[in-house]
C-alpha cells in the first residue's frame, strides 16, 4: 500500500518483468549457481511503465514522504541490534561504495567494536572479497564525528549569518506584494467586466447564448486569480511562521550546547542523523558530508567544504592513522 502508487492517484501496470535470478543464494551455490526459473520481481525502467490516471486516495506530498520515511526506515532500521552507535546506518566505505556494519571482537581485558566494511568479506562474495578497506575502531570513529557535530553547533556565526539572509529575503520581497497588488486589480476588473454583461443581459442589449459563450472564460479567469492569491498569502503565512521559529533557534541551540556533553547515544544518534547526510571511510581519511553551510569557512589544512560536492552538501575531510 505505501509504495503503490495508485493511492496518489496513478495506477500502473507493466512494473516488473521476468529475468534470470540475480541473487545466488546458499541452496544456488550448492547447486553450482544456476536457478532453476526465472524471477519476476525485476523493476522495469519508469518511462516503461503503463500509466492510468485513478481517483486519488492521499495526496502526493503524503505519498512521497511515506516513501522518504521507507527509505529512512530500510536505511537506519535497527534489526538485531542491542547495543545502538552513534553512526548505524550512515557509515560507508569510500573505496567499494559498499556500507559498514559493526563487529565486534575480544581482548584480555575488553571487548572492541569495529566498523568494517561489506566489500572486504570473503564470504559474501562468490569471487572473494571486492574491497580491502580495513576495519575502523567504532569509539574513535564516533568520537570523531560527535566531535565535529559539536564544533558546528557551537559556532554562533552559523546561527547568525542563517537568519541574517532569512530576514534579508523576507524584506525584500517586493516582486510578490507587487504580483499579490496585480491580481487584486485583476479580480476587481474581472468582477467589474461580470457585472456589466449582466446589465446588458438584463437591459437586452445581449442575448442569453452570448451571455452563457462570455460569462465562463469570465468566471475562470476569476477563480484562478483568487487561487494565486490565496497560494499567495499560505507562503507568505508559512515565511512568518518560519522566521518566528528561527528566530528561537538561538535560545535553542543554546540550551543544545549546554547538554551536547551529557547526551546518551540514542538522543546523540538523533542529532547526527538530523546533520549528516553519510560519512565515507577510506584507508586513511575520513570524509563527514553534513548538510550546515560552511560558505565562509574552510577545515584548517583542508581543502573548501564545498569542493565537488553534489546536491548541495558540505564536506569535511580527516586524516585517520592507526586502528
Amino acid at each position: 500500500m505505501l509504495r503503490n502508487p495508485a493511492y496518489k492517484g496513478t495506477a500502473c501496470f507493466g512494473k516488473t518483468q521476468k529475468a534470470p535470478r540475480q541473487r545466488i543464494t546458499r541452496p544456488l551455490r550448492l547447486r553450482g549457481g544456476f536457478a532453476t526459473r526465472d524471477s519476476g520481481q525485476h523493476e522495469r525502467p519508469r518511462a516503461d511503465w503503463i500509466e492510468i490516471p485513478v481517483p486519488a486516495i492521499v495526496s502526493e506530498t503524503t505519498f512521497a514522504l511515506a516513501e522518504e520515511r521507507l527509505q529512512a526506515n530500510k536505511k537506519h532500521a535497527p534489526r538485531r541490534t542491542i547495543a545502538p552507535s552513534i553512526l548505524q546506518g550512515i557509515v560507508s566505505c569510500s573505496k567499494c561504495g559498499y556500507a559498514l556494519y559493526r563487529a565486534s571482537t575480544h581482548s584480555s581485558a575488553r571487548k572492541i567494536y569495529y566498523y568494517r566494511c561489506l566489500g572486504s568479506d570473503r564470504y559474501r562474495h562468490l569471487g572473494g572479497p571486492v574491497c580491502d578497506n580495513h576495519p575502523i575502531r567504532q569509539d574513535l570513529l564516533d568520537t570523531i564525528v560527535w566531535n565535529e557535530i559539536v564544533k558546528l553547533i557551537e559556532d554562533p556565526s552559523l546561527i547568525k549569518t542563517e537568519l541574517d539572509r532569512r530576514l534579508k529575503v523576507a524584506c525584500n520581497a517586493d516582486p510578490t506584494k507587487r504580483r499579490i497588488d496585480m491580481l487584486q486589480r485583476d479580480i476587481v476588473r474581472t468582477q467589474k467586466s461580470i457585472d456589466r454583461l449582466l446589465t446588458a443581459y438584463q437591459e437586452e442589449l445581449i442575448s442569453l447564448d452570448e451571455l452563457r459563450r462570455r460569462n465562463p472564460p469570465l468566471r475562470q479567469r476569476e477563480k484562478a486569480a483568487r487561487s494565486e492569491l490565496q497560494s499567495i498569502a499560505d507562503q507568505t503565512t508559512d515565511r512568518a511562521a518560519y522566521l518566528r521559529l528561527a528566530e528561537t533557534l538561538a535560545a535553542f541551540l543554546s540550551r543544545l550546547r549546554a547538554s551536547l556533553h551529557t547526551l546518551d547515544v540514542l538522543d546523540r544518534q538523533k542529532i547526527v542523523r538530523l546533520l549528516v547526510k553519510e560519512v565515507l571511510v577510506g584507508d586513511d581519511q575520513i570524509v563527514i558530508r553534513h548538510s550546515i553551510s560552511l560558505a565562509n569557512r574552510s577545515p584548517e589544512g583542508g581543502p573548501s567544504p564545498h569542493s565537488g560536492q553534489p546536491n548541495g552538501q558540505n564536506s569535511r575531510s580527516y586524516f585517520a592513522f592507526g586502528e
